[in-house]
């Protein structure tokens, strides 16, 4: 609950549809942008029902309830926030490709030396300030780095096949989970220096997979590039850790790539370009193997949800919960609705 932040609050900010593209605005360096659209995908409702897992939403929704409070719609006002936004002089024939870039750090800057590979590949470069981290999650990073998108592609003609979401360090284990609950609005995650595996105890700071019908968009089209300094022993090893565990949840669009010499770093320009050339490689498509790994953990998920039914028919509630509550945060969206009934029938 603490993540939630400023979510709980039962005032209530206008949101607005993304509009149709304007003209291109400014090009090159733009410091203390001002955004002012709002969008669906951007509202607490959706941010829950996206990243939280089914239980954790559940509780979200029973607290407001007893408290008599509600979910405001946004919890960003955006005339109070900066941006910093890079725009190529030219933009690429179907348009610019767009980076959405989460910082650990608190200024909205562009990385040193990024801005020629930017301008090489056609790609707008947009990061918030006040988005390290040292600031809410659910409340502030996440919503955040959507508006920002979402801004972005209002004014700016963008290639909406090709709008990735990145990070570096504590910025990139964010941008995966972006990339994961939101796959029909970022294609692509550029993971420098910070990645997680996908499910598993809270504790570990895995996200719980997205529902279904995004878990399955996120495994046939988003591209994932990890960046990492071979001196980065500890971050080295859990991109080993992360890769290997989406391979598991059937995620195939994977590339991983090591910085000659650097610790823990921001890329290195050279690196950034190889990350944006992996970015734009074909999904890796592999229809069968695909339909064999999501049997293979459907089977595992009805498996699993069966010993809970079992567990409350034979009265064993606080076991029955208790694995409920793993099953809860190892699949996610996937055990829902069943999750959720369970849940109902031991309460």
């Amino acid at each position: 609950m603490r993540a939630l932040g400023l979510c709980l609050l039962a005032a209530s900010l206008p949101w607005v549809a993304l509009p149709v593209q304007s003209q291109q605005g400014s090009t090159g360096l733009q410091s203390d942008v001002v955004f002012d659209s709002y969008s669906p995908l951007t509202s607490n409702t959706e941010l829950v029902r996206r990243l939280l897992s089914p239980l954790a939403a559940a509780q979200v929704e029973a607290s407001l309830k007893t408290s008599g409070q509600r979910l405001i719609q946004q919890s960003i006002e955006l005339a109070a926030e900066r941006f910093v936004v890079y725009v190529p002089a030219r933009a690429p024939p179907g348009g610019y490709r767009l980076l959405v870039f989460l910082p650990p750090w608190q200024d909205a800057r562009v990385p040193s030396g990024w801005e020629a590979m930017l301008d090489q590949y056609g790609t707008i470069f947009v990061s918030a300030a006040r988005s390290g981290n040292e600031e809410n999650v659910l409340a502030r990073r996440e919503p955040l780095a959507l508006l920002a998108a979402v801004n972005v592609m209002r004014r700016y003609p963008v290639d909406a096949a090709q709008v990735y979401v990145g990070g570096f360090s504590g910025g990139s284990r964010i941008a995966l989970r972006l990339a994961l609950a939101y796959p029909d609005l970022f294609h692509g995650a550029l993971l420098n220096a910070g990645s997680d595996p996908l499910g598993g105890a809270a504790a570990s700071g895995a996200p719980p997979p997205p529902p279904r019908e995004l878990l399955e968009h996120f495994q046939e089209s988003t591209r994932v590039v990890y960046v990492t300094g071979e001196r980065d022993i500890s971050h080295v090893a859990m991109d080993v850790s992360s890769l290997q565990s989406l391979r598991r949840w059937c995620v195939f669009n994977v590339a991983s790539q090591t910085i000659a010499g650097a610790a823990h770093q921001v890329a290195t320009p050279p690196a950034l370009s190889g990350a944006l050339h992996a970015l734009l490689a074909s999904p890796d498509v592999r229809p069968a193997q695909l339909a064999a790994c999501r049997a293979d953990i459907d089977r595992t998920l009805a498996g699993e949800l069966e010993r809970v039914a079992s567990l409350t028919a034979q009265d064993k509630r606080a076991e029955a919960r208790r694995l409920l509550t793993e099953i809860d945060l190892r699949f996610g969206g996937l055990a829902a609705p069943r999750s959720l009934e369970l849940l109902a029938k031991l309460q």
